[in-house]
């Protein structure tokens, strides 16, 4: 019998090397998609159980936007908080809307795009979310909720004021009460806030 020729010995070491690698790639693949998607589920259920900080918890101080905002325009600022990116827009009935511009798919930034439409859209292009500039509901694309609002309110002077947030879905008034509950439960119960009569 004879012995292998170095080169088929060579051959078979680098066949032997090649096996290894791939059996440590593959499994180093399965960990990270294991990893990944542990990592999804575990931040998804801590969203969605309220653990981490959301657009409308809380309450903050009135803060003015724009000394002036003609129809048709938006104005960009950040509200409640330094890191929650918002918007106020004069539609062309003269009313002033405010939004939050995080997308409530994957909170990518949400730009208003005016010559969409009679009133221009919010649109999201990270996944071609689009939202009611009148209303901030979804009219097309993934994201699941509608835009939470900022309310907004106009001085005499003509001044825009974001004076207090909702959370998606929430009604102004309820989410003004539900800020002013917080803060001020006394002021709210004068209010009305937290009545059933109407």
């Amino acid at each position: 019998m004879t012995s292998p020729s170095p080169e088929t010995s060579e051959h078979a070491a680098l066949v032997d090397r090649i096996s290894a690698d791939s059996l440590t790639t593959r499994r180093d693949y399965l960990r990270i998609v294991a990893t990944v998607s542990g990592g999804l589920v575990v931040g998804s259920t801590v969203v969605s159980a309220g653990v981490l900080h959301r657009h409308g918890d809380g309450t903050a101080p009135p803060l003015k936007v724009a000394d002036h905002l003609p129809k048709g325009q938006a104005v960009t600022f950040n509200y409640p908080g330094e890191d929650d990116r918002a918007m106020a827009i004069r539609l062309t009935d003269g009313s002033v809307v405010g939004y939050s511009t995080v997308c409530t798919h994957l909170a990518c930034g949400v730009l208003w795009r005016k010559e969409h439409g009679a009133e221009g859209e919010l649109y999201c292009p990270c996944h071609e979310g689009v939202f009611s500039a009148r209303t901030g509901e979804v009219t097309a694309g993934p994201p699941p909720r509608p835009l939470p609002r900022v309310v907004m309110v106009e001085d005499d002077r003509g001044a825009v004021w974001a004076i207090g947030t909702t959370r998606s879905g929430e009604t102004e008034e309820a989410g003004l009460c539900r800020g002013l509950t917080e803060s001020h439960p006394v002021i709210a119960e004068r209010a009305g806030c937290g009545r059933t009569d109407g």
